[in-house]
């Protein structure tokens, strides 16, 4: 399944939002990254390792479900996630991009690719359109606790 989509993150015609920069946004996705029992609750375990200003690996732990992958940074402007296959689990990718088609207007182009061809088979499409919203509101609480931290001024950095 191959998959993205958009969330806006400043919009100068709506004052209701306030506005992130892009280091703001960018510290906040790495954090993501680095500190993801804050976003994810029901994860139990997160060990960072090997890690450097480019990258960093992960094992992380849900139960008795250890996934190992790699987050690899091109600074400001992409957060990329690589899972190789291992046990069960195939190889699967997810990026978080900063956009900006306009100065000071951010969005963050979320995109997963879980290897696998697309099928047409009815179940599997359903199970797919399933996952694509499950992880479109993943998505969207990752911004909106983004956001909350960047409120908290100091929590993010």
């Amino acid at each position: 399944m191959k998959f993205n989509h958009l969330i806006q993150i400043n919009d100068p015609l709506n004052p209701l939002i306030d506005p992130m920069s892009r280091e703001e946004l960018w510290h906040g996705l790495v954090l993501r990254a680095e500190s993801p029992k804050l976003f994810m609750p029901h994860l139990d375990e997160c060990r960072l390792e090997d890690k450097s200003v480019d990258s960093v690996r992960r094992e992380l732990r849900y139960g008795g479900l250890v996934i190992r992958d790699k987050v690899t940074y091109l600074p400001q402007i992409q957060v990329l996630y690589e899972v190789p296959a291992q046990g069960n689990i195939p190889e699967s990718r997810m990026s978080m991009t900063i956009e900006e088609p306009q100065d000071g207007v951010l969005f963050v182009r979320f995109e997963y690719d879980d290897g696998q061809p697309e099928t047409a088979d009815s179940s599997e499409a359903f199970y797919n359109e399933f996952r694509r919203s499950a992880y479109q509101e993943a998505d969207i609480d990752t911004i909106r606790i983004i956001r909350e931290l960047n409120e908290d001024k100091g929590s993010i950095h």
